[in-house]
């Protein structure tokens, strides 16, 4: 997620991998893109940076900048990269009882919304009838309302979705904000010279906290595997927050193919790659974002799209199950790429999901779809590529261990 999202026109190599101010510029989830791609409210702070420029989901957005995609990793990892993540939908939910729309919510996504505490944040998934994955998000709750992230490309469509189905009770708002992730072990630092406060959050924490004089939502999340932060700003004040935190030694700007490499590393899904409507959460491995209470014999069991199938295979298990990969030699496996069982078998037994070079690990890493009989750690199997078979082995996820503050 939060995430994540659809490949759209960033290029193969990179594919895969969410204001008041400026609506001419920035833009809202109803606009039509008559004129070309949007621009977040840091548009001008990428291009003054010199950052190379590329459409992604209806907005010009930095693929890297002059360091270039490795530095923006690695430093991520070692420090903090700023990430503009303006493109992807804030949506916040309203209602007169806060539990109405919680309750409302549940309806449509197989979470515990009623349980979640104001200043928490939780991942979860919008489902389909079928049990198919529409989004995945995050849902926070700030006091009275619940703030959802959602993906870049789905915005629209999510938000169509959520006035379709929620009761009149509940209003659905997108918020024209700026959005920046603030990612890596230097993360807490870096901003708690803006905002002291922000040191006692913990993963998944959720506030409201004024940094530079306007009101910020802050959560302690992010979408690379790092500890850090996400902050919503209002877009008029986004750049300044962004030079601020830049003007920190350990902060390097980052853009979309850092921001890939690192969310495949960390064995994050992305949407409209490695999850969809063709896929369910078990076999996607998110079943863990399903908890107990609504799971069978839970006390709000079901009661979400695709409820009876999903509930199934977390009971009986999937047929497939996503899986990692690491490709033996240097030759990076890329989405789409076929797997076969051998080297004279003539139809494909899954196929891969992401793929590319893993810096962290100066080796190719990848995700794929297998059948479960062939998704156990260990197995060997072979990645056409460019008409050779290459081999590669199923590993677990995540390939960089997760640097969460949890304490």
């Amino acid at each position: 997620m939060g995430a994540t999202e659809a490949r759209d026109r960033v290029p193969r190599r990179l594919v895969s991998w969410n204001h008041q101010m400026h609506a001419d510029t920035f833009g809202t989830f109803d606009d039509t893109l008559a004129s070309g791609p949007q621009r977040t409210p840091l548009h001008a702070l990428h291009l003054r940076r010199g950052a190379r420029m590329v459409p992604f989901s209806g907005y010009d957005m930095p693929l890297h900048y002059p360091a270039g995609l490795l530095k923006e990793h690695l430093h991520t990892r070692a420090g903090a990269g700023l990430f503009d993540v303006s493109h992807m939908g804030q949506i916040a939910l309203h209602a007169d009882d806060p539990a109405d729309a919680a309750r409302a919510l549940e309806a449509l996504i197989p979470a515990d919304i009623l349980g979640l505490r104001s200043g928490r944040q939780r991942y979860g998934l919008l489902t389909d009838a079928a049990g198919g994955i529409r989004d995945d998000l995050m849902v926070a709750r700030f006091g009275d309302r619940l703030v959802l992230v959602v993906n870049a490309a789905n915005k629209a469509a999510d938000l169509a979705h959520l006035r379709a189905n929620l009761p009149a009770s509940v209003t659905a708002t997108p918020l024209d904000r700026a959005l920046v992730a603030l990612q890596g072990p230097a993360a807490e630092a870096a901003l708690a010279r803006l905002a002291p406060e922000v040191a006692a959050m913990r993963f998944m924490d959720a506030a409201d906290i004024p940094i530079l004089g306007q009101d910020c939502l802050v959560t302690r999340s992010g979408y690379t595997g790092e500890d850090g932060f996400e902050i919503s700003v209002p877009g008029f004040a986004a750049e300044a927050l962004a030079e601020a935190l830049l003007a920190d030694g350990s902060v390097m700007p980052a853009g979309l193919g850092a921001r890939d490499s690192l969310r495949l590393e960390a064995g994050l899904c992305l949407h409209g790659s490695d999850i969809g409507p063709d896929t369910t959460p078990t076999e996607a491995g998110l079943a863990w974002a399903i908890p107990s209470v609504r799971r069978a014999g839970g006390a709000r069991e079901g009661g979400f799209p695709g409820a009876a199938r999903i509930l199934a295979e977390i009971a009986a298990g999937p047929a497939r199950r996503r899986v990692g990969l690491r490709p033996e030699g240097r030759s990076p496996v890329r989405a789409g790429a076929p797997l076969f069982a051998d080297a004279a078998a003539p139809e494909p037994v899954g196929i891969v999901t992401s793929g590319g070079f893993g810096p962290s690990l100066g080796a190719p890493v990848a995700m794929a779809m297998l059948p479960i009989a062939l998704a156990a750690a260990g197995t060997r199997l072979l990645a056409e590529v460019r008409g050779q078979r290459l081999p590669v082995q199923v590993v677990p996820l995540p390939f960089v261990p997760a640097g969460f503050k949890r304490g």
